[in-house]
Formats: structure tokens, sequence, C-alpha cells
């Protein structure tokens, strides 16, 4: 509860402890100024939010590709916002020679995160993993997701819920090229059953292991 002010001009500033995010405020008046007049003004500063925003039509994506040299393989951080009211399409795609691969795809609303080793003898039991995640993510609003990957441990999350998941040794295996796509497979090849649906909506800030890509795009 914060306590207002008791005559018709100075201003009461508080400064919280605590960061909030929301997205919406909602204010109760408690009580009122038994001395003056009923009415309530109220301000509400945040901190600096940077922006950046691109759209995909369902037939374009965006490609990054990143100098191997500077790239560690045990770690991979890969944050995002998307909107969208189409319930199926491809978010982010990796693939190598041998046909392994990583992909996010939004499936029937609901996000899902493949990985495959692509050569089935070799490891058959860790051959495939797939987490789904999220429900009616077509709804027109912004959904965040993290895709946090250190050694073989992998964070998976979509609006704050998180599923944790052990690789069990399948990225020592991944042999990937150093391209990553978003909003869509560039050229489809060995990805085996996914849908190949390109994405229609917009992402928002899209960072791959700090880098902000649409930034990059930006400036060529």
């Amino acid at each position: 509860a914060f306590s207002g002010n008791t005559n018709a001009d100075s201003v009461v500033y508080y400064k919280l402890h605590h960061t909030i995010k929301a997205r919406f405020l909602r204010f109760v008046p408690l009580d009122w100024n038994p001395n003056g007049r009923i009415g309530m003004r109220i301000e509400v500063y945040g901190c600096t939010y940077r922006s950046e925003v691109v759209g995909f039509d369902g037939k374009s994506c965006l490609i990054y590709t990143f100098n191997q040299k500077l790239m560690s393989a045990l770690k991979d951080v890969i944050s995002l916002k998307f909107k969208t009211m189409q319930s199926d399409g491809i978010l982010l795609h990796r693939e190598g020679q041998n046909g392994d691969h990583i992909t996010l795809e939004l499936i029937k609303g609901k996000l899902s995160l493949f990985i495959n080793l692509g050569d089935t003898k070799t490891h058959p039991s860790n051959a495939q993993i797939n987490i789904t995640l999220g429900s009616l993510l077509d709804d027109q609003h912004w959904h965040s997701v993290l895709i946090e990957h250190f050694n073989n441990q992998v964070n998976f999350t979509v609006d704050k819920h998180t599923h944790h998941f052990h690789a069990k040794g399948e990225f020592n295996y991944l042999d990937l090229d150093y391209e990553l796509s978003f909003g869509g497979i560039p050229i489809p090849g060995k990805s085996g059953t996914l849908s190949r649906r390109n994405f229609h909506g917009c992402f928002e800030n899209i960072y791959y292991n700090g880098m902000n890509i649409i930034d990059l795009a930006r400036r060529h």
C-alpha cells in the first residue's frame, strides 16, 4: 500500500526495491484523503527496454552464419519472443551433414523442441528427443522462448515454464553446421518428418549467445 499526498500540489514518489515484470498493473484505492477531493493520478516509470522486431510472411526466413572459431561446442543460449495467429510453423532450425538437426517448431499451437542424431544405427536409444511445452500459443500475444544447452544439460523454457533434461551424450555426437535459420528451413534437406511450414508472424529480440540477430540483419 502506498500513501498519497495530502494537498493539491505535492507529489509523493516511491522507488521499488525489487523489479516488477507484468503485462498489466491494477491500482485499487483503499482510502481517500478526508481533507481533500476525491481523485487519483499515478505515473509509472519503467526500465529502458530495447525492442527489435522482424516479421515473417510464411515464405521467408532469417539465416545467421557464425564464425566457428569464436563458438564453443559446450554452450548454446538462444532466446526470442514470438507472436502469431498460425498454429504451425518452424521457429528455428540447425542441421548437420549427417541428418543431425535441432528444430523448434510450432505444432497445433504448442512448441516442440526436436533434437535428432540422424544416425539411428550408431545411437538407436538416443536418436530422437522431442519436448513439447505450452498451448494455444497462436493467440497473437507475445510468448518468450529460451533454450539453454550447457555440456549435455538442456533447459527448454516457454513463458517461464521450464523443462530440464539430460541429453545423455547426444550433443557429443551432433554434427551441426555453423548456420542457424529462424522462421523456416531455407533448403529442406534430411529433416525427416517435419512439416516444413515456415513461420508466419513476428519475432522480437532474437539472441544467440549474446548476439542480437535482428540488429545484425538490419546492419547487413
